[in-house]
């Protein structure tokens, strides 16, 4: 694919009106850069319609350059083929009217697990336009996984491949709601998707939806609890990524951008999605199987004309453990991460073998980006950056009230008076969690950090004791419970563990039941039982036989008291 040029680009204004210190500007210059950071701050407003689709209000709208490319999909063996804006919205119409066919209502839950297929960008977009609630789920997910998903969103039809058909149907006696399963390819006694798309209309006019509408709901990791599903409206979240796209990614509808993250995050959502398509950019999509290889992720930045490129911490550094210098990237002029903390060697190294700078972001599956250190401003190596435009956010204590600047803190978000756009809706059918969260004037995030004296945000830690692993979120809850599950536990804990590659590691701290001796071999029995009864990369992989676990008067487990054992254990080693 050759870059494209100015000249064949239709560049409408998509997006909602925007209220810059300065105007949006030639999206082929820097003026697409945030600009005198603190005017911009000041001005920056977003309009939310009382009626919105975004599927029709911007992404039809990139398509009125019928030669407009939205996805360059490379496939498993390297071979690519490009997708425009215009087959694109066809094909989604299409998806829209498959899914009514099948008994899809406005509101209805589809839950879709599919790797990095074309199909997950179509099915996504077809859900926009016909008002159905997506709810992408990654692949890794068992079937237990599965189950609970399925039911705790009240899913209607599933969407899945051949791979990983087997494991839906292997729960379905069990999910109530759960009426169709489609398959992207062929299975035996399964209804296939592009056999239903043969039949399906192109033709669906804009619904003209309610902006606060349910346009889609992604699972946390699960961290006081089993996993929560978080609603996004058909507005706010979308409108919202207007702040990821433009100021953060650097996005322009001459851009190829690149991101590394499976399809059921939500910084695929992010992206992969809403962030670069609202600034018109294509999105490279790898259909990348099996472990990660930096080798062949470094030969497709040299391969494919990707600007703009999107990688968690933990695979900028097992790219940067590679030799740089063997590899010339084409096109690229700008990186971002986020997920985790970027160490400033890491940075160094990067921008030592490439050239550049890796920018920080920060955001949740409950938001779209709130803080970042943007392109063209100062960065301090550590931090997470400053408040993002359209966001308030405060360092608090636990009742709410703002601390001084270097005292750590809960961060929070404003959510008075004005509710700030791109913060989702609430928790699916989950006042509890809705009531622990909103308290006050606030959102609050769960994530702790500090504030300096130039504003600059400096993460410290999860409140709820969530590790991030290879950039994976993973909640310790969840994994306690696969590991009780085993005759030889009696109880656990689970921790963080510091790693020189991943960042975090699962690491277990369990007590064993009478008879049960610590070994080798039951440490392996045990990691595969967790792999069994749960996402394999959540197994724990390092385990420590105690006799008591730490624990408050009240018998609650003390997991920072382990957390800082693993740390000291970490640093001691060095």
């Amino acid at each position: 694919m050759a870059p494209r040029s100015s000249k064949s680009l239709t560049i409408p204004s998509p997006h909602p009106k925007l209220y810059l210190s300065q105007p949006v500007g030639d999206p082929l210059t820097n003026q697409y850069q945030i600009g005198n950071y603190e005017e911009t701050y000041k001005n920056f407003r977003l309009e939310v319609p009382e009626r919105y689709n975004w599927a029709y209000e911007v992404f039809d709208r990139w398509g009125n350059d019928p030669a407009k490319t939205a996805i360059v999909w490379v496939g498993p063996d390297g071979a690519s083929r490009e997708v425009t804006f215009r087959e694109l919205g066809e094909r989604s119409r299409r998806t829209a009217n498959l899914l009514a066919g099948l008994g899809a209502e406005p509101g209805d839950h589809i839950f879709v697990m599919l790797p990095r297929l074309v199909e997950w960008w179509e099915v996504l977009l077809g859900c926009i336009r016909g008002r159905f609630v997506s709810v992408p789920g990654t692949t890794l997910l068992t079937t237990k996984d599965i189950s609970y998903r399925l039911n705790a969103a009240r899913v209607k039809i599933a969407i899945t491949d051949p791979e990983n058909v087997d494991k839906i149907e292997a729960v379905r006696s069990e999910c109530a709601t759960l009426e169709k399963v489609i398959v992207v390819g062929k299975t035996p006694g399964v209804p296939s998707y592009e056999d239903l798309m043969t039949s399906a209309s192109p033709d669906l006019p804009n619904p003209n939806n309610l902006s606060s509408d349910p346009l889609m709901g992604y699972f946390t990791s699960g961290t006081t609890g089993y996993p929560k599903m978080v609603i996004n409206t058909h507005a706010s979240y979308p409108i919202g990524h207007v702040i990821t796209g433009k100021f953060w990614l650097d996005n322009r509808p001459s851009d190829l951008h690149f991101t590394i993250s499976d399809t059921g995050w939500a910084q695929a959502a992010w992206t992969l999605f809403f962030a670069p398509w609202t600034m018109g950019a294509a999105i490279l999509a790898w259909d990348q199987r099996g472990a990660f290889d930096p080798d062949a992720t470094l030969r497709l930045l040299e391969d494919h004309p990707v600007t703009t490129f999107f990688a968690p911490p933990t695979a900028y550094r097992m790219l940067s453990q590679t030799d740089l210098s063997k590899y010339k990237p084409k096109a690229l002029r700008h990186c971002v991460g986020a997920g985790e903390a970027v160490n400033p060697d890491l940075i160094d190294t990067w921008r030592e073998g490439t050239g550049q700078h890796i920018w920080e972001g920060y955001g949740q599956t409950e938001t779209v980006l709130v803080a970042a250190t943007f392109p063209g401003m100062k960065h301090k190596p550590g931090s997470m950056g400053v408040v993002a435009p359209g966001f308030t956010l405060g360092i608090v204590d636990e009742d709410g009230n703002e601390l001084p600047r270097g005292e750590e803190g809960e961060v929070a978000v404003l959510v008075k008076p004005d509710r700030p756009v791109g913060l989702f809706s609430g928790y699916f059918e989950n006042p509890e969690a809705n009531a622990s969260s909103f308290r006050g004037d606030w959102y609050h995030t769960g994530d702790r950090a500090s504030r300096d004296e130039d504003g600059y945000l400096w993460f410290v830690g999860r409140a709820d004791d969530v590790i991030i692993s290879a950039s994976y979120r993973i909640g310790p809850f969840e994994v306690e419970s696969a590991v009780a599950e085993h005759p030889s536990v009696a109880e656990t804990a689970v921790v963080a563990s510091p790693h020189e590659v991943r960042g975090q590691i699962v690491k277990a701290y369990i007590v064993l039941a009478e008879g049960y001796e610590g070994s080798s071999d039951l440490t392996k029995q045990i990691q595969d039982h967790v792999k069994n009864v749960t996402a394999p990369y959540k197994y724990p992989r390092e385990i420590e036989y105690v006799t008591e676990l730490p624990k408050t008067v009240s018998g609650k487990i003390r997991r920072t008291e382990l957390r800082d054992r693993e740390l000291a254990r970490k640093r001691s080693a060095q």
